[in-house]
């Protein structure tokens, strides 16, 4: 490490420049790996993205055809350990340039492959972009191919900082040999291989897909990464309704929270659904909730989960549900209910 390296960093902290702080901060990060000592270039790679900022430009944003501009949330992702940890290590490897540059995100609809693609961008500083299928997709023979071309040179000419999201990839490079339509298919999918071959290296891009046994082989062999997603065990469906259903209690001030009750519901049911179905069924069972019942929500929920209302009591009982949890489900008094069980 030199010492005008130094002094450059400490000259563009006096001077506020954020721009000249971040890039001296990376060449001391590269001098520091070059040396051997990679978890600490790691570490302030990582930093130096968490801080990220920007300087609004004074010239006129470019417009692109192909892509689209996406903001990212601040809007917490419950993850199960597995997919956090690949995340984790996912952003140690773009924080540092170790050469991966090509993501593959797989898994069943709703188990949060696009809402990890906008946290990584967001944690990282980057602007994220999705490309629009619908313009790329043309019923003219030869137009889809060089449309992908076009949406490849918009890439390029984003340049780096920033990540390209092709949701659902699927869309446009299914496996060749299984398509009806093979040769106007077949030429799109030839040519989304050729310009993953020509990727620049400090482009990134991250796909998506629901379809991963019907994408093309030869596209998913050019993936440096794939994470799957369907890794989500039933305990840990549970932690995340708990999670989803607090933060939306938690703004609501006719709700009341009653989480033992809440894991019951969620655990009474044997198969629940993916993260993004779940959000969506405990979102509706509180939104639709009586005003005048705080609890009238987890009835709503125990409904939307089972297909029927909990009005079963020998059932509920086998749940594990209490004449409490039960008066809650059913609106039915504990003694009533206690009657009728022992009877």
């Amino acid at each position: 490490m030199k010492r005008s390296d130094i002094i450059d960093l400490i000259r563009a902290h006096s001077e506020h420049d954020d721009i000249a702080f971040n890039n001296a901060a990376t060449i001391i990060a590269r001098d520091f790996d070059k040396s051997g000592q990679s978890e600490l270039a790691s570490y302030i790679m990582a930093l130096i993205a968490r801080t990220r900022t920007f300087v609004p430009q004074e010239i006129t944003e470019q417009e692109y055809c192909f892509l689209e501009k996406i903001v990212s949330n601040n809007t917490s992702l419950p993850l199960p350990q597995p997919i956090a940890d690949d995340i984790q290590g996912l952003l140690n490897a773009l924080s540092r340039n170790a050469g991966i540059n090509t993501i593959l995100f797989y898994g069943a609809s709703g188990t949060g492959k696009t809402e990890a693609t906008k946290q990584v961008a967001r944690i990282l500083g980057y602007q994220l972009y999705v490309v629009d299928f619908n313009r790329i997709i043309d019923s003219k023979l030869g137009e889809t191919a060089k449309n992908i071309a076009k949406v490849f040179q918009e890439i390029s000419d984003v340049g780096c900082d920033a990540i390209i999201l092709f949701d659902e990839i699927d869309a446009i490079a299914l496996d060749r040999i299984n398509q009806n339509d093979v040769r106007e298919m077949g030429r799109a999918t030839s040519a989304l291989l050729k310009e993953f071959d020509k990727l620049d290296t400090h482009s990134i891009i991250i796909a998506t897909t629901n379809l991963y046994d019907k994408l093309d082989p030869a596209l998913a062999r050019r993936f440096d990464v794939q994470i799957d997603f369907n890794r989500y065990t039933h305990d840990d469906l549970v932690e995340i309704g708990e999670s989803i259903a607090k933060n939306l209690i938690r703004s609501n001030q006719t709700i009341k929270l009653d989480s033992r009750t809440l894991k019951k519901v969620l655990q009474s049911c044997p198969e629940l659904p993916w993260p993004g179905t779940l959000k969506n069924l405990i979102k509706t069972s509180v939104a639709f909730s009586d005003p005048l019942n705080p609890n009238d929500y987890l009835a709503k929920l125990y409904q939307r989960l089972h297909g029927y209302k909990p009005d079963a009591l020998e059932l509920l009982k086998t749940q594990g549900f209490t004449l409490r949890e039960m008066e809650i489900l059913t609106g039915m008094s504990r003694s009533t209910i206690a009657r009728t069980l022992k009877e």
